[in-house]
């Protein structure tokens, strides 16, 4: 199995990704140890010196003027992670809180930061271990780092908080019983170092940007689908119209589309017909699709370079040569995420128009997809649900970025509140998904009434896989179970990596791939 060199080796979202599912294991090599053990000599030494030095002699934040002796550095840093276990709310998804030990990792063991190999060696048996600590999913204004979601999340460390251990919520007093481990001692800066950063605005970006980049290629097939279904024409994917207006992510799903519906019959046997145009929905897939990947695009390279930073505070150049900076203010990543909320928002948006268009009864199909309405409501419900959704979604869309709360009594006086863009684009896309699989069981219900005519061979694909779940409906049922099959198989990506296996619909945009 491949090898990442933590600290050493270059970071990217598939990486982490694969780290945290078990796919690729992670090192702490001879390299990073070297650099890492370097970094902690020169806080030792700053303590040593008396040297006043930010979060390793002084107190934190408006406190940052208040010298500690050298018997209570130590000590300071135990206090800090009591101090700052201020979340609320439910506990984060288990892997996003296992990210958020990947990327901290990933961030301390540069050595730039002083903490103790030994410290970071710990926080490696945990991901090892799948021994993931309960972060509560609210408490941060993402500057002067995700504070209270870190403090939490290395609570364990010194033997405080809860883990996620063998599908259970324990204690970690009684995870040290059952594994005979024991407390860590924190040295000099090591607390301020481990809650001082960017980890869970980043772990949320991280598992955005999968998820995005799944409802993006899913929404290209469930769109064709649709098309087909409604005999819309493929003319306005043409390649000679996008590059005419040469947007990135218009061109690939223009692409898309046409790789989708390659030697269609459906789209054959309507050739000649006297219609012009097609809806927004159908005819502009390029260039509403298209935006939304190019702002999944900006958001995965934003992602990438800090999954390289260092965000802690202060940074240890040398002993005599520390900068306190704001290398842990959220905002860089603030902006693009709350600019993918729109972006997923909008996916849906326009997903549910076309889930519309399928039950007006144009084109040859019949009103609300079923052959006998009126003692059956048909598929008339569920775009319901859609437009339920839909509306939920922009009410998530205000920028939490665009506001500031001072905290710290004003030495802290501009946050970016990216911990909450993050958490609002992961539910946009929970509920996008849904409206994802709507459209789809729709769509797989209106190419039954284009029979015997086939459609293409990756759409019929498509259709074939979602019938192994969810079968034609002749008469009402209770679609909520329907629904709920086919968002499992779009969430859990096997829907997309069953079509689109050993497929190249992204050939010369490989950018766009994770």
């Amino acid at each position: 199995m491949q090898v990442f060199k933590y600290g050493v080796d270059t970071l990217t979202v598939a990486k982490a990704i694969d780290l945290s599912t078990g796919k690729l294991i992670g090192i702490i090599d001879e390299t990073a140890k070297q650099k890492i053990n370097q970094s902690q000599q020169y806080v030792n030494e700053i303590v040593a010196n008396n040297d006043t030095v930010y979060g390793i002699n002084t107190g934190f934040g408006i406190l940052s003027n208040k010298k500690i002796s050298e018997e209570d550095t130590k000590t300071l840093q135990y206090k800090i992670l009591q101090s700052h276990s201020v979340g609320v709310g439910n506990p984060i998804p288990k892997q996003v809180a296992k990210l958020m030990l990947i990327t901290k990792l990933q961030a301390l063991a540069q050595g730039f930061s002083g903490v103790q190999l030994t410290t970071l060696e710990r926080i490696l048996w945990h991901i090892d271990n799948d021994v993931i600590p309960v972060v509560p999913e609210k408490g941060s204004v993402g500057a002067s780092g995700d504070l209270a979601p870190l403090a939490h999340l290395f609570l364990p460390l010194i033997g405080l908080g809860e883990v996620f251990y063998k599908d259970k919520v324990i204690k970690t007093g009684e995870l040290f019983l059952k594994e005979n481990l024991s407390p860590i001692r924190l040295g000099p800066k090591e607390g301020l170092a481990l809650i001082n950063g960017t980890q869970f605005i980043l772990s949320y970006a991280i598992a955005d940007v999968q998820r995005m980049h799944n409802c993006l290629e899913v929404a290209d097939i469930i769109g064709a689908m649709s098309l087909e279904a409604l005999q819309g024409t493929k003319a306005p994917f043409d390649e000679r119209l996008h590059q005419l207006r040469p947007f990135k992510g218009n061109q690939l799903v223009a692409q898309r589309l046409r790789l989708l519906l390659q030697d269609s019959e459906i789209m054959n046997s309507h050739e000649d017909c006297d219609r012009v145009q097609d809806p927004y929905s159908l005819r502009c897939m390029p260039q509403v699709h298209g935006a939304s990947r190019n702002a999944w695009l900006h958001l995965k390279e934003l992602t990438e370079i800090e999954l390289n930073a260092v965000t802690d505070n202060p940074i240890i150049f040398n002993a005599d040569d520390t900068i306190s900076g704001g290398n842990f203010h959220g905002q860089p990543l603030a902006l693009p995420l709350d600019y993918c909320c729109f972006a997923a928002a909008e996916l849906g948006n326009i997903s549910d128009r076309r889930c519309y268009l399928l039950l007006e009864g144009k084109f040859g199909l019949p009103m609300l997809l079923m052959s006998e309405v009126g003692l059956n409501s048909g598929f008339m419900i569920p775009q319901y649900t859609t437009a339920a959704l839909v509306t939920e979604n922009k009410t998530l869309c205000f920028p939490a970025s665009a506001d500031s709360i001072p905290t710290s009594l004003g030495q802290e006086d501009h946050v970016s509140m990216g911990s909450i863009s993050g958490r609002k684009l992961y539910q946009i896309l929970d509920n996008l998904e849904y409206i994802l699989a709507i459209e789809l069981m729709s769509a797989c219900q209106a190419i039954e009434f284009r029979r015997p005519l086939k459609s293409s061979a990756l759409l019929e694909t498509a259709h074939d896989f979602v019938r192994q779940t969810v079968s034609f409906a002749n008469e009402d049922r209770i679609f909520a179970d329907d629904i709920n099959q086919i968002k499992k198989i779009i969430s859990d990506f096997s829907f997309m990596s069953h079509v689109e296996e050993k497929q190249e619909l992204n050939k010369g945009f490989e950018e766009f791939e994770l």
